[in-house]
C-alpha cells in the first residue's frame, strides 16, 4: 500500500514509523530483526531502509603501501526491503539515490522493486562521497533529486530509458522526498531551499519527510513556508533522539542544524551516556507529544539501527 494511502486511512490519527540502515557486509540480518521486533507493537505502516553510496577504502598491499578501492559497505537495500515485506507483512520504503548510480542502474533498482511489490520509494540526491569536498553526480546519473523524481514518474507512465520500450504495464510508485526545516547545508537560504522542494513536488513527489530537528518551532515555520509557496502534500516530521555526548558536535556539523540550548545544557549535566540517552528520550517524547497535538500525520524516527530508545519514546506517545 502507498504511504499516502496509509495516511488517508488513518483519518487524522498520527502514525509511527522509523528508519533503519542495512548491516555492513559480513553482518547477519538477524541483528536487524532483533532491533525491529520491539517496535512492531506500535504498528508502523512502513519501514524506511537507507541506501549507502560507494565509499573509498584502503587495502594494505604486501609491499606495505595502501591501495584505494571503492565499494559499498552496506549493500542489500532492496533485498532487506523484500525480507521485511514478507517477514512482517509491512510496506518497506527503500531509498533511491542519485549519488553513485547511473540512470540505468536506477531503472534496474526500480524494476526490481516493482517486481517485488514494493509501492514506495524515497528519492534522494544523496551525500557527497567521503573523499569529495562537494557532491558530484555520476556522469550518466541524475544530478538532482528532482531529476530522479522525474525518472520515477516516467517509469510510472511506462516510459523506460533510451526510448527502446514504451509499455502499458506500468509501475505505480508513491514517491517521497526530503525536506529541511533548517535548510539543506548547501542551500544559500531557507527560501531558496523551499523553492527546490516545490520543484520536487511539482515533478511528482507525493509526500515529504523532514531531516531531523530538535526545535518544533523550526518544523512549524517550515510548514508555513511550504504552504505559502503552494506545497500541499503531507510533510512528515523526522525525529532523532540524542544518545551520546558527541552528538552535540557531530549532529550540527554533519546536518547543519541547531540544538536548542536547553537540550545542550541538560546533556552537559550528564555524567555518562546512559544519562544522556535518557535526556534524549525525554526530549523526543516532549517533541512527539507537541507534534501529535498539532495534528501531524505521522512521526518518523531515525533509529540508526537501535530500537531501545525509540521503543521508550513510542511507549509514551503511541
Amino acid at each position: 500500500m502507498k504511504i499516502t494511502e496509509h495516511l488517508h486511512k488513518a483519518k487524522g490519527k498520527t502514525l509511527f514509523s522509523f528508519e533503519i540502515i542495512p548491516p555492513q557486509k559480513g553482518k547477519n540480518i538477524q541483528e536487524l530483526y532483533n532491533n525491529i521486533d520491539p517496535l512492531m507493537e506500535f504498528k508502523p505502516p512502513f519501514i524506511d531502509v537507507t541506501t549507502s553510496r560507494e565509499e573509498p577504502i584502503y587495502i594494505k598491499k604486501q609491499d606495505g603501501l595502501l591501495e584505494q578501492k571503492v565499494t559499498r559497505m552496506r549493500p542489500g537495500t532492496v533485498g532487506i526491503c523484500a525480507a521485511l515485506k514478507y517477514k512482517y507483512e509491512i510496506d518497506p520504503e527503500p531509498h533511491v539515490l542519485c549519488g553513485g548510480f547511473t540512470k540505468e542502474e536506477t531503472e534496474y533498482v526500480l524494476i526490481d522493486c516493482h517486481y517485488l511489490g514494493i509501492d514506495n520509494v524515497m528519492a534522494l540526491r544523496g551525500d557527497s562521497r567521503k573523499d569529495e569536498a562537494y557532491f558530484t553526480a555520476h556522469p550518466d546519473g541524475n544530478k538532482f533529486a528532482t531529476d530522479l523524481v522525474k525518472q520515477i514518474c516516467d517509469l510510472n507512465k511506462g516510459r523506460y530509458l533510451h526510448n527502446i520500450i514504451e509499455s502499458s504495464y506500468q509501475s505505480n510508485f508513491c514517491i517521497g522526498v526530503a525536506g529541511y526545516p533548517e535548510k539543506h547545508m548547501e542551500a544559500p537560504s531557507i527560501d531558496a531551499d523551499i523553492r527546490r522542494l516545490k520543484e520536487k513536488v511539482d515533478a511528482g513527489a507525493d509526500y515529504v519527510v523532514t531531516q531531523m530537528f530538535f526545535d518544533n518551532q523550526k518544523y512549524f515555520k517550515f510548514i508555513e513556508r511550504a504552504k505559502e509557496i503552494g506545497i500541499n502534500v503531507p510533510i512528515i516530521p523526522g525525529i532523532k533522539p540524542v544518545a551520546v555526548q558527541r552528538h552535540l558536535q557531530i549532529l550540527p556539523q554533519i546536518f547543519k542544524l541547531d540544538l536548542p540550548d536547553d537540550l545542550v545544557k541538560e546533556v552537559e549535566k550528564c555524567k555518562n551516556n546512559k544519562q544522556i540517552r535518557q535526556v534524549g528520550i525525554e526530549w523526543a517524547i516532549e517533541q512527539s507529544k507537541e507534534l501529535i497535538a498539532a495534528g501531524v500525520p505521522l512521526v518518523h524516527f531515525y533509529s540508526m539501527g537501535k530500537s531501545d530508545n525509540i521503543k521508550a519514546i513510542a511507549s509514551e506517545v503511541f
